[in-house]
């Protein structure tokens, strides 16, 4: 009998290092030193002589956001998938990046906020630090460990193309660039390259041009705004260490989200974003009205008490995309590719770094089969990165269907699906179990369809109709 999806996402969410890779290939070539591309390689130095990245953005990472992530100053959550896979490919990678600066608070107490009802539950308290950092710190760390490896190196520059073998159906040979600064392009023979130039990849066009298919590709307009600001952490302001609120759409409440984290340099980093014509400024006193108006007391008093560092920044993102890569009938040998590439999530969910992560996974479980790199497309990637994707799509853009101003694209059963969904999020907020599961799929330690039990519905149902006060859950096992 095949492995259902769960049981694959699980198995790909393993935490457990492999212990059965060899060498398969001379040179592998990565297009992109961010999230992806840095996991990517990590995973093909157990099995190339030699890994090059190509990077456009030559300025130090550790200086603050990169021009290539213009993103890169918004809050950004790892969540706890990311780190189990993070510490599985470098088993002292948390402990680290605490002794660089990550801040190791010890705290579990987390205030959720679903239109503006507290979540009162618990959850067990998690077996290493939660690793709460911005994005430029942790992509920081993730880089200085690729490169310590003797088979990475990275050169700066800007990918221009892919090379093909001579064969009109040959597959893909390497890659070329324009080296940063003056410089004739430079071209990389490899017998693997893995795109991961984000959202704006131009694989597609680089495959068209070869007459090879262009992978379908799917779009829903989230037309999300928001704007970030990091603050000096101030026990006299506030004492919070970790607030999320989030008001669902409805008739008589508009959709929006907004975070305060505790990072590294012993500061807070405050979010606030809207939809479609909500839109956040650049403004401080629009921020700090935004934070009073719209959000729980700590964010006010943060924002209005608090000492801010820098400027407010803002972002749009128009939509949530995906490339399936995997439903091309044509696929050319030798290219593979991971992260924004393949699927980029309305951000407010965190699931973009996380899931890079575990697209690195699939590529290591691929690479592990032993295919025949030079004859056999990466079919077997591309159709576990599906399961990676899927997951994390039904998630985000079930809940972003919600939205007014999405008005088609909704699937067969959508209203009861809805309805259970609220069902389900209602009892979280006041029922461990229920609370610890919908945690779980949400933090992509689990599937979605981890949710579908019929136990767990019966459960919050008898929570919507007959109330109760709250019920302390056992224990749940980390995945680690």
């Amino acid at each position: 009998m095949a492995a259902t999806a769960a049981q694959r996402f699980a198995e790909i969410n393993t935490p457990h290092p492999p212990t059965d890779t060899k060498v398969l290939m001379r040179r592998a070539v990565v297009l992109g030193g961010s999230m992806a591309g840095l996991m990517a390689a990590r995973v093909l130095s157990d099995h190339a002589d030699e890994v090059v990245i190509i990077e456009r953005d030559d300025t130090d990472v550790t200086a603050g956001p990169r021009p290539g992530v213009p993103q890169g100053s918004q809050v950004h959550a790892l969540l706890p998938a990311g780190q189990v896979q993070l510490d599985r490919w470098w088993p002292d990678f948390t402990e680290r990046a605490i002794a660089a600066g990550a801040p190791d608070e010890g705290r579990t107490d987390a205030k959720i906020f679903i239109n503006d009802e507290l979540r009162v539950t618990t959850e067990p308290p998690p077996e290493k630090p939660i690793l709460i950092t911005t994005r430029p710190f942790l992509e920081a760390q993730v880089r200085l460990r690729v490169l310590e490896s003797p088979k990475v190196r990275m050169v700066y520059g800007r990918a221009e193309g892919l090379l093909f073998a001579d064969d009109p159906d040959g597959g893909v040979a390497g890659a070329r660039y324009a080296p940063a600064g003056d410089g004739e392009a430079v071209e990389l023979q490899a017998d693997l390259v893995v795109d991961a130039m984000g959202r704006s990849s131009k694989l597609n066009d680089w495959l068209e041009e070869r007459g090879w298919p262009r992978a379908p590709m799917q779009r829903m307009p989230i037309k999300l705004n928001y704007a970030s600001a990091l603050f000096q952490r101030d026990p006299a302001v506030s004492d919070t260490w970790i607030a999320i609120s989030q008001t669902t759409p409805a008739k008589d409440r508009v959709a929006r989200i907004g975070g305060v984290s505790s990072v590294e340099g012993d500061r807070w980093i405050v979010l606030v974003a809207g939809y479609d014509d909500d839109r956040p400024s650049r403004e401080v006193d629009d921020f700090a009205e935004r934070c009073r108006r719209y959000f729980p007391q700590m964010f006010g008093d943060i924002a209005e008490r608090g000492t801010m560092i820098g400027n407010v920044i803002t972002y749009h993102q128009a939509d949530s995309r995906r490339r399936d890569f995997d439903q091309i009938e044509r696929l050319p040998t030798g290219i593979v590719a991971a992260g924004d590439a393949v699927a980029s999530f309305n951000p407010v969910y965190g699931q973009g770094m996380t899931s890079a992560t575990l697209h690195a996974s699939c590529l290591s479980e691929w690479l592990r089969t032993g295919p025949d790199l030079a004859t056999e497309p990466a079919r077997g990637y591309f159709e576990r990165v599906r399961i990676v994707v899927d997951a994390a799509w039904q998630v985000s853009t079930f809940a972003d269907l919600g939205l007014p101003h999405i008005t088609s694209g909704q699937p067969r059963g959508y209203k009861v699906i809805k309805w259970v969904s609220e069902v389900i999020l209602k009892a979280s907020m006041t029922d461990d179990v229920t609370s610890q599961r919908l945690n779980r799929v949400t933090t992509m330690l689990d599937h979605p369809n981890a949710l579908a039990s019929p136990g767990l519905l019966l459960r919050a149902l008898r929570l919507k109709w007959f109330g109760g006060a709250r019920v302390p859950a056992a224990p749940v096992s980390s995945s680690r």
